[in-house]
């Protein structure tokens, strides 16, 4: 897995991901921190709608990033982006009411919105043999692993020595290094060209597409169930910890690094699961897990002594990121076979911004349901959603998935966007399609 770092442009941005997650897993433990210290018991239902405002700023920003990336200076945009949610994080720290966290979030994934599918339509580019993007995709989800179990623990560590509200300095440095990172390499040309589509053509063009792909669709629908369970984990953990179990700030940063652990067990055993077992088997099997898992939560909650909640807490939460990690690492390879170079960097931005249609509906369901029901409830809820995403996966998902497509460029007139990158006529197979440009090919479904 390891030696796709020899490629310097890969290393230096692997190194910058790693370096902005930390941070940005600081900002996670002080920004439910100081949820509480605002809001209190009323936490968990703040840190929802804040996530909730999280997935609108995605959804609404992402797709017109990706119609026009292919477009930008690759690198001077990324760097403008880390720079961006550097000065917001250092103004965390001096918010005071709960409509100024509302108002800073927007602005901090706005900017995340823009940077984040930008990044990793890069590195399809940067490593375009699909056996070192496989590689590269693990380790960016041992990345975000690393963030989730290492940024609690040093989190819990700086909790002992400063208040919370430092911890968003550590954001601010993250995003700081992350820039120099890529301010370091050169990185590849996006290849533009002209166009004469109009705004909102340009703007729904990758959600069109991804749309009309089985595999995507059913991406999508596995994307829900992983949700489902990491909305849980991130919205209740500090109401769990502190406000039910009475347990402290440490204690908080444990059971997210219990999450984290899980899902950085999975992301260095996929690599060889997936040379083996159908990308979809994994997905499917990972979001029927998660479904489980949440239920069986709701129900030792209900019918275990008080003081058995937290370990048995624990053992979901790193259960939970186990099955997280192996549902949601293998998509970068299904949007990489359905999408030509040109098409990329739209279709990473749809997949960003339908996925978070996806928090956006489980962060204020475990948020709210939790705030007015309780934590038994807010469980259920989640296992219930984990399982409609997981039943729409299994019905849509089409159980023959090649890796390509058999089609012919016989009945395209010559100038057409598909032969103009450079296929011939007759007879071919790619991964990728192409908008509605062939509708009629086998597994358009």
């Amino acid at each position: 897995m390891l030696d796709v770092l020899a490629n310097r442009t890969y290393r230096h941005l692997f190194l910058a991901q790693i370096i902005a997650l930390v941070g940005t897993g600081l900002a996670t433990v002080a920004l439910g921190l100081l949820a509480y210290e605002i809001a209190g018991a009323k936490a968990g239902a703040v840190l929802g709608t804040a996530m909730a405002i999280k997935m609108v700023a995605y959804i609404g920003v992402a797709p017109v990033v990706g119609a026009y990336a292919n477009r930008l200076p690759r690198k001077a945009f990324l760097i403008s982006m880390d720079v961006a949610r550097g000065l917001i994080a250092l103004a965390l720290p001096f918010v005071d009411q709960v409509w100024q966290i509302y108002v800073l979030i927007f602005i901090l994934q706005s900017a995340s919105a823009g940077f984040t599918p930008t990044f990793q339509a890069t590195i399809p580019d940067v490593l375009p043999e699909e056996k070192d993007y496989t590689k590269a995709l693990s380790l960016s989800r041992l990345a975000y692993d690393m963030e989730s179990l290492a940024s609690p623990v040093l989190a819990a560590a700086l909790l002992g020595i400063m208040n919370f509200h430092w911890l968003f300095s550590g954001t601010a440095a993250g995003f700081a290094a992350s820039a120099l990172l890529v301010l370091s390499v050169t990185l590849p040309r996006t290849g533009a060209k002209a166009e004469t589509r109009g705004i909102y053509d340009k703007t729904t063009r990758g959600i069109r597409q991804y749309l009309k792909t089985p595999r995507l669709r059913g991406l999508l629908a596995v994307t829900l169930a992983a949700a489902a369970a990491s909305a849980m984990v991130i919205v209740n953990t500090p109401v769990l910890v502190r406000g039910a179990l009475g347990l402290g700030q440490s204690e908080v940063a444990i059971t997210l690094a219990a999450f984290g652990g899980g899902s950085m067990i999975a992301a260095l055993l996929l690599p060889r699961l997936l040379d083996r077992i159908a990308d979809r088997s994994i997905m499917i099997a990972a979001a029927l897990s998660m479904t489980m898992v949440l239920a069986a939560l709701a129900i030792a909650w209900r019918f275990t002594d008080e003081t058995s909640h937290w370990p048995i807490i624990l053992g979901g939460w790193f259960a939970l990121g186990l099955s997280y990690a192996a549902s949601i690492t293998p998509g970068g390879r299904l949007l990489r076979r359905s999408s030509g170079a040109d098409d990329r960097p739209a279709l990473f931005a749809a997949q960003f911004a339908l996925s978070h249609v996806c928090w956006l509906i489980a962060y204020p369901l475990a948020g709210q349901v939790g705030a007015r029901a309780g934590m038994e409830m807010a469980l259920g809820a989640s296992a219930a959603l984990a399982f409609i995403g997981t039943l729409v996966a299994v019905r849509i998902w089409p159980r023959e998935d090649p890796d390509v497509i058999a089609h012919s460029h016989d009945d395209l007139p010559d100038g057409h966007p598909h032969l103009v990158e450079g296929h011939a006529k007759g007879a071919a197979t790619h991964g990728f399609v192409v908008d509605e440009l062939h509708p009629n090919w086998p597994g358009r479904q």
